[in-house]
């Protein structure tokens, strides 16, 4: 659903002729031009991201979806810990946890053993918005991957695993290094 409540209309391939890609010098790519198609490749893949968020029915900002995947894939914590986690200061995870609370998508409670420690879980309703979007951004990704020649896929698994590691993400978690756990 979009935002007035309407079914989100499915994305639309460009009509325009999109210019090939200038294809590197024969032999190995210059650093250059590997920069430059990891920084293409990003961008379509915030793009990826900003419309699996922009389908789902509940509105949040993408620090808020951050935040509800680190509690629901790194379970429930206190918030100075979660602040660490996302790498923000612990007054900006309170009001990002308030927001969240108020939807109905992150719930507060109070520590057992330290009451003035508080504890933040995600809730069933924010499980289902993480997994939602999630389900929305793969779709959309193997949509892609019918444009990808199967005989290229392995290669294509292969680098960006490679990358991945290379920048510290963990492959059995959605978000890792810079959105670590």
């Amino acid at each position: 659903m979009g935002a007035t409540g309407t079914p989100a209309r499915p994305r639309k391939r460009r009509e325009q002729e999109i210019p090939a890609p200038r294809l590197p010098a024969p032999g190995a790519p210059s650093d250059e031009d590997v920069t430059e198609a990891i920084i293409l490749a990003s961008r379509a893949m915030v793009a990826v991201a900003v419309r699996s968020l922009a389908g789902s029915t509940e509105q949040f900002t993408l620090p808020q979806f951050r935040t509800l995947v680190v509690l629901h894939y790194g379970g429930s914590r206190r918030l100075a810990d979660l602040a660490e986690a996302l790498d923000v200061s612990p007054s900006t995870a309170t009001r990002m946890c308030d927001r969240l609370v108020r939807k109905g998508l992150v719930a507060r409670t109070r520590d057992d053993l330290d009451r003035r420690e508080v504890n933040l879980s995600i809730t069933a309703s924010g499980r289902r918005v993480v997994n939602d979007v999630i389900e929305r951004r793969r779709s959309e990704i193997r949509e892609l991957l019918g444009e990808i020649p199967e005989a290229l896929r392995r290669q294509l698994v292969n680098s960006l695993t490679l990358l991945a590691k290379a920048a510290g993400e963990s492959p059995q978690l959605h978000w890792g290094s810079g959105w670590s756990f």
